[in-house]
């Protein structure tokens, strides 16, 4: 190897795991809330953004900001050569084969929507079913009943056990000739529960059935390679990947995409427009209607570039350790049920305390400077499944420590105190 090409390898090496480097990449973390240290674990419902995606956005704005692939002066050219090298990224990213299979579009539930009312709604027929299970998120529940109310299609659901793993078996009992479509969870947000994604596409293909993955939670945890999962679309939202809000992702197989019909109109989607007719653009413009979230694109790409040099893998063990020692440690609280307790899990801890509302564990937790999730988590039906009304979940990020976990647990202890005055 030259040394040029060892230099490039050395840059390009994923450094060896450190969070309290990491740490302060993350302006936001350095600060108290009520007089206490922020302890940051509410990373399922948004992650913390490095200075580096901060800096991205902003220095768009700042020298950058025009519309893209519509102008011919220089703001313009720059623009779409940054929104187009942030779909570059993205297909890296997943392992997409082409970038023309990389939509940008508010988040994952805008990309269940698209492939709910442009692939699935026309091909439904009275009778036909839709598969889903019985942990996911109510952005893979609502567009799919919304197709049922319109077509009269059926959704059936693939149920789970006790400990919030998927009743395989009984899955795979509910393929009939009308299944016509599956979507799943990749990693269920409630449960923390790692579903086999790629066992249950590779079941799904067996019966010509076409299958979209809610990867709203694994792109930051797990790591995602669409070709190996052969799935046919999968869609994760940039804020859950250390990303900006308002920007996500659906992938999609570019024979799906070119056959399918957009369900948005107006400009940038088309190649030609007469009164008497509308001629689309080829994937991924047909469906990227008006001017689009360049800001949201670029940090996105830089996020993802982010996670890529600190290394999804060293991500997920950092991750998984902090899973264990959380549940180590709450197990050992009198008074406290876990809700999810499947073998594969990662990243995600949620619990009932007893005789206490999770709303008020919520609010005691922030008083101690502990941001966590309290409600029904979007998803009512684990919540009817535990016979529960709502969940406590602390959900972990690469920044976070063992120190965050005890602050977690000493929390959880100071709202039995206070509840039990």
């Amino acid at each position: 190897m030259s040394s040029r090409a060892e230099s490039l390898s050395t840059t390009n090496a994923p450094l060896a795991f450190d969070v309290h480097r990491i740490r302060k990449d993350f302006p936001i973390l350095d600060q108290r809330i009520n007089g206490k240290p922020l302890s940051y674990l509410d990373n399922g419902a948004t992650t913390q953004k490095p200075r580096s995606v901060i800096d991205a956005v902003a220095d768009y704005y700042r020298h950058s900001n025009a519309n893209v692939q519509r102008g011919v002066h220089t703001l313009s050219e720059r623009a779409t050569q940054a929104y187009e090298g942030a779909r570059d990224k993205t297909k890296t990213f997943i392992n997409a084969a082409d970038k023309r299979e990389i939509i940008f579009l508010r988040g994952t539930t805008e990309a269940i929507n698209l492939v709910a009312q442009g692939f699935a709604r026309p091909r439904l027929k009275a009778g036909d079913e839709i598969i889903v299970t019985e942990m996911e998120h109510h952005s893979n529940i609502v567009p799919w009943q919304m197709v049922c109310q319109q077509t009269g299609a059926v959704l059936r659901v693939a149920p789970i056990n006790d400990a919030g793993e998927l009743k395989y078996e009984e899955f795979l009992n509910l393929f009939n000739p009308r299944t016509c479509l599956l979507a799943i969870t990749h990693l269920s947000n409630a449960l923390g529960t790692l579903i086999p994604v790629k066992e249950m596409i590779k079941a799904a293909h067996a019966q010509n059935v076409p299958v979209i993955v809610d990867g709203a939670q694994a792109v930051a945890r797990e790591g995602v390679d669409v070709r190996d999962l052969d799935c046919d679309f999968y869609a994760f939202s940039g804020h859950k990947v250390y990303g900006p809000t308002g920007i996500g992702v659906l992938y999609g197989k570019l024979a799906h995409l070119q056959e399918m019909e957009p369900y948005q109109g107006g400009g940038e989607m088309i190649r030609r427009v007469t009164f008497e007719q509308t001629l689309y653009a080829e994937p991924p413009y047909k469906f990227e209607a008006g001017t689009p979230n360049i800001a949201g694109a670029i940090g996105l790409g830089e996020a993802m570039d982010y996670v890529t040099g600190i290394g999804l893998d060293e991500i997920g063990a950092h991750e998984h350790d902090l899973l264990n020692y959380a549940t180590e440690r709450v197990v050992e609280l009198p008074g406290v049920r876990l809700i999810g307790t499947a073998r594969h899990k990662s990243g995600i801890l949620s619990f009932v305390m007893e005789g206490v509302h999770p709303h008020d564990i919520g609010t005691i937790m922030d008083h101690e400077g502990v941001a966590i999730r309290a409600g029904h988590l979007c998803a009512m039906p684990v919540m009817q499944y535990f016979g529960v009304p709502a969940l406590a979940r602390a959900s972990f990020g690469m920044y976070n420590t063992r120190r965050e976990v005890d602050a977690l647990i000493s929390a959880m202890q100071k709202v039995f105190e206070v509840m039990r005055r």
